[in-house]
């Protein structure tokens, strides 16, 4: 027995499921470990109890403690008839407990989980979990009593009246104690009301250092979300101190609980951040002497925003300026109107901020108003007139995305642009299909016509920059050289609208990299004709331009035109997989009329990031990071807005797609803004790449239906010294779904497209396409503005992971044989079977065994029922959290330098002759053990070849006349007395086996195989 006990600290439960007929429950929590079983007192008629007791038990070896786990169960205790009812139950992995002493031992929110599947269960339960050598056991007075060794401890009458006494005076010292704990702090708790009983909130963990957020601090701030400055409460999961793991947070979103109705706001999924929105529209009047230009200024404190240069004659601005409430500094907020490049202002108008309308959408935009400015002198008449409007709003205002933000007050004027949020759509793509058939009265080039060469022509298709070439004409009887075949088809990516030509040459390989054009034609991608389906579409024939044989000749030959045979379509049945495609957000076909109504709507709340690292270094304030988030699902990209020089920015800008197919993935990666800041080099940083701060999967297939899921994701990227956390991205996420028939029915429907498997695509054609698309993806978003980089659109569509990796191949090996993993498990439990180690399981084994045999209808029932039941079973198990990125599984903890340094090399490789000379020999080592591997499979399968090949003529006589007897026996005898059969004789004990291996193992390894002829 361990000196060191384990406390399971009560602190207290939050919203808990009424169960006593009137509205509410008598809550006691009852607490399980190692057969140890103690309880708290019972807290009547109350939602929200607060406990605050220890509870105390012997640990038997602290040792397997990571291995044990403390089942923790709230019960509604009935008075009328001594009974219980079930209010919900944690189960908690010994991993999660802390050392008191050692180390800071933070409160844990769990959700109440369900017992069985029609469980009503509701609320969450705050405790704590820590060793003490100080702390004792208690035998029960306290608690409520101790449990040893699984027994129930039934209490008598008079043990009843004598706990209830107790429990009185405990309950009235308890209450002292929580009115002390519960007392606020006056330096902290300034001008705000004292939290009631009924108010007290479960314990919250904050994602930032330092002591945990205590109940009343919850209350108080407002429960769950509590105000802005405690924005970033998180509760961590069992295993909460592991860094790369994922954190559920509780932010206060749409100003609003969780469990608001859905449909009550629009911004619901966001935390609500208030501006002060000034729109300068134009002005008139204003006194310049000799014209010119004007500018008008907004000034708020130390922040001022300044409008374009607009001529006098024209004084229209149409600009929107937003401050964060955050960060006003004053009580009154001016506009100047200057004339340009000077000091002085020619008219000012201010407005005091207690006065400011507050506007919420829906309603209508706040009509802008003429306001008579004073000049310099004070005089009103003289200063001219401004309109503009004035007010109060949210990030839910139709202007935010435009305005200019006073938390970019530093950005050059060149960068404002790059700042902004956005919403892209990637160009519509298509494949093209050209059909190459064949040639006619194709000249031939005279030079070496002397010689008798064969002609070796191919034709070049070229489609923007992408080109493909045929195969050599072959040479077929009945054909003249002239009249070259190739009906061969050809796969281009183009995207609307189209602009390119599709142009064909007809090409002769005179020698080494020297090919000669005889001919060419161009056809406009717009006149082909496009298709649904894969009926066929009729071939055209084209005249080819006659060219010139040698360009450098002087004297130019004419030649005949000759004609070529092409059939080329726009397949729109296909889906333009311009992700990877395990990966894929998008699955429909490209034209729409194959569209089918959409199943659901997801939406996503980009709250924020935290603990970001620095990505540059800026003069006068060190590391720094300007931060934007990229989310891309189908064929929507967003953009969020650029928060400058921060490193826990907040965007709180929600999204919405409609979703066709439940089994995709959203994207959300995070960069680094390079063209805020002026590159001196590159003139506002039209040159620089946006660097990569981490990237987030979500499948949503694995989220619940109208459940809102609030967590904190790691940002992980690899780098060549090896994996590092890069901050945290917050995010609440809600798939709804309209109608669960069709979601349902979704799962049994082809993945992609009809034509993927009418006429499907080889790898390697779907791997050029796939580059080929996301090139052309690239130099669209590239054009738009604010443009997404090169570098963001292959970071988010994965334009790297065909690349060779070591750490790569030894994950996807593990990850094979974990899957192969149950395989063995049946071989070891059979072969267990087999040993009679257990007696009394061998022997039921068998009689089952028996049982199917003679009734074999029950075979398949039985294996479905026992999925059925397995199903069933771990549906309590369930993962209550979407899966985020594993470093164990990816092993990117412990990878070797090397490795690294051979996966971020480029292609071809950049590094020295011996570095990729020790690589080679390494991948050479691994190849061998593969190749190893494929012999011996090939070897057995071989043997197996060679049981009537008579290769061994003797073992194939014996295998003959084998089954000629079998074939006989097996007429003869019911085919289920042979399975019992040879069933016993394999299942039969020990020591009725020899240790040798069977006859039918000895002759199968006997026979030979082809590797006697290899080299």
């Amino acid at each position: 027995m361990s000196k060191e006990k384990l406390v399971v600290e009560i602190l207290g439960a939050h919203n808990l499921m009424p169960k006593d007929g009137e509205g509410s429950s008598s809550a006691f929590v009852e607490v399980e470990f190692e057969g140890q079983r103690q309880r708290t007192q019972v807290k009547y008629k109350d939602l929200n109890p607060v406990w605050n007791e220890k509870l105390v038990f012997h640990v038997n070896d602290v040792v397997d403690l990571p291995y044990r786990t403390i089942e923790v169960n709230v019960f509604n205790e009935k008075r009328s008839n001594n009974s219980r009812n079930f209010l919900g139950k944690v189960r908690v992995s010994g991993t999660s407990i802390a050392r008191e002493g050692h180390e800071e031992v933070v409160p844990q929110l769990h959700t109440l989980d369900k017992r069985s599947l029609f469980s009503h269960v509701r609320g969450e339960i705050t405790f704590k979990l820590y060793l003490s050598v100080k702390e004792q056991v208690k035998g029960g007075g306290d608690g409520g009593g101790v449990v040893v060794s699984g027994g129930v401890l039934k209490k008598s009458k008079k043990f009843q009246q004598q706990q209830q006494s107790t429990n009185g005076v405990v309950s009235t010292h308890q209450g002292q104690e929580n009115k002390k704990m519960t007392r606020p702090d006056p330096n902290h708790m300034a001008h705000k009301p004292d939290p009631t009983k009924n108010e007290l909130k479960p314990v919250v963990i904050t994602s930032i250092p330092g002591p945990p957020i205590s109940a009343v601090d919850a209350a108080v701030n407002g429960g769950a979300g509590g105000g802005a400055a405690n924005g970033n409460r998180v509760g961590v999961f069992s295993g909460g101190s592991n860094e790369y793991g994922l954190k559920e947070t509780n932010p206060h979103l749409g100003g609003c609980h969780l469990n608001k109705d859905k449909t009550s706001a629009t911004y619901d999924l966001v935390e609500q951040m208030q501006y002060l929105y000034i729109r300068v529209v134009k002005g008139r009047d204003i006194p310049v002497v000799n014209g010119g230009e004007v500018v008008a200024e907004v000034k708020l404190g130390n922040y001022r925003g300044i409008t374009k240069r607009v001529a006098l004659n024209n004084a229209e601005w149409d600009q929107v300026f937003a401050f964060s409430k955050d960060t006003i500094q004053s009580s009154m907020v001016e506009i100047f109107v200057k004339e340009r490049d000077k000091d002085e202002y020619l008219g000012r108008v201010w407005f005091d901020l207690n006065e400011v309308p507050k506007r919420v959408p829906p309603d209508s935009q706040l009509a802008p108003q003429w306001y008579r400015m004073d000049d310099k002198r004070g005089e009103r008449s003289k200063g001219g007139e401004v309109m503009l409007a004035i007010w109060f709003g949210t990030q839910a205002d139709e202007a935010f995305s435009e305005a200019w933000h006073s938390k970019a007050a530093n950005v050059h004027l060149d960068g404002l642009c790059s700042i902004q949020s956005k919403v892209y759509l990637s160009p519509k793509l298509w494949y093209l299909r050209v059909s190459v058939i064949e040639a006619q009265d194709v000249v031939l080039g005279e030079k070496g016509s002397g010689l008798m060469r064969y002609p070796e022509l191919n034709v070049k298709v070229q489609v923007g920059n992408q080109v493909l070439k045929t195969r050599a004409a072959p040479a077929i009887a009945g054909r003249s050289l002239s009249n070259p075949f190739w009906n061969e088809d050809l796969m281009f990516v183009v995207a609307e609208p189209f602009e390119d030509f599709v142009m064909l040459s007809v090409e002769d390989r005179v020698g080494p990299a020297r090919e000669e054009v005889l001919g060419r034609v161009m056809l406009p991608v717009s006149l082909i004709t496009r298709r649904l389906d894969s009926k066929e579409v009729a071939s055209r024939w084209y005249n080819l331009d006659g060219h010139f044989g040698n360009p450098n000749e002087a004297k130019a030959v004419v030649r005949f035109a000759s004609r070529i045979h092409v059939r080329a379509t726009l397949d729109g049945g296909y889906h333009v997989l311009d992700e990877a495609t395990m990966y894929s957000s998008d699955v429909r076909p490209t034209a729409k009329q194959l569209w089918k109504p959409h199943i659901g709507v997801l939406e996503m709340g980009i709250l924020g990031a935290s603990n970001l690292m620095p990505m540059k270094i800026k003069e006068g304030k060190g590391g720094s990071t300007d931060a934007y988030c990229v989310a891309k699902y189908g064929q929507k990209w967003v953009r969020t807005r650029t928060v400058v020089d921060s490193l826990a920015p907040k965007w709180n800008e929600q999204y919405t797609w409609e979703v066709f197919d439940p089994c995709t993935v959203i994207t959300i990666g995070v960069f680094d803004n390079s063209r805020v800041d002026k590159n001196p080099s590159g003139g506002g940083g039209g040159g620089t790449r946006d660097s990569r701060i981490g990237k987030v999967r979500i499948r949503l297939s694995t989220l619940e239906s109208d459940r809102v899921y609030t967590h904190a994701y790691p940002l992980l990227m690899l780098h060549p010294s090896g994996m590092k956390k890069m901050g945290e991205l917050h995010l609440a996420v809600r798939f709804s779904c309209a109608n669960m028939v069709n979601m349902l029915h979704m799962y049994t429907m082809p993945l992609l497209p009809k034509m993927h498997y009418v006429q499907p695509l080889s790898v390697t054609q779907l791997d050029s396409l796939r580059y080929q698309a996301l090139n052309v993806v690239a130099s669209r978003l590239s054009r738009s503005e604010p443009s997404l980089g090169r570098e963001v659109v292959e970071y988010m569509l994965d334009h790297d992971s065909h690349m060779w990796s070591m750490r790569k191949s030894k994950a996807n090996f593990f990850r094979l044989t974990n899957v192969l993993s149950w395989l063995v498990f049946l071989n070891r439990l059979i072969e267990g079977m087999r040993n009679w180690n257990m007696p009394v399981y061998s022997s039921m084994f068998v009689l089952t065994f028996m049982i199917m045999v003679l009734m074999p209808e029950l075979i398949v029932p039985s294996i479905l029922l026992g999925f059925a039941v397995i199903g069933l079973w771990k549906y309590r198990f369930r993962p209550r959290n979407p899966p985020h990125m594993d470093t164990r599984l990816s092993h990117a903890e412990g990878v070797h330098p090397d490795e690294l340094d051979e996966e971020f090399d480029s292609f071809p490789t950049s590094r020295s002759a011996e570095i990729v000379r020790i690589r080679y020999d390494r991948l050479r080592s691994v190849a061998g053990r593969i190749q190893t591997v494929v012999g011996d499979m090939a070897t057995q399968g071989e043997r197996f070849q060679a049981l009537l090949s008579w290769r061994d003529p003797r073992a194939s006589f014996l295998f003959v006349v084998v089954c000629f007897f079998a074939a006989i026996g097996f007429y003869l005898v019911p085919i289920r007395w042979v399975v019992a059969v040879w069933g016993l004789y394999i299942l039969r004990p020990p020591r009725f086996r020899n240790k040798l291996p069977s006859s039918a193992v000895c002759f199968f390894k006997r026979l030979p195989t082809m590797a006697d002829s290899m080299l």
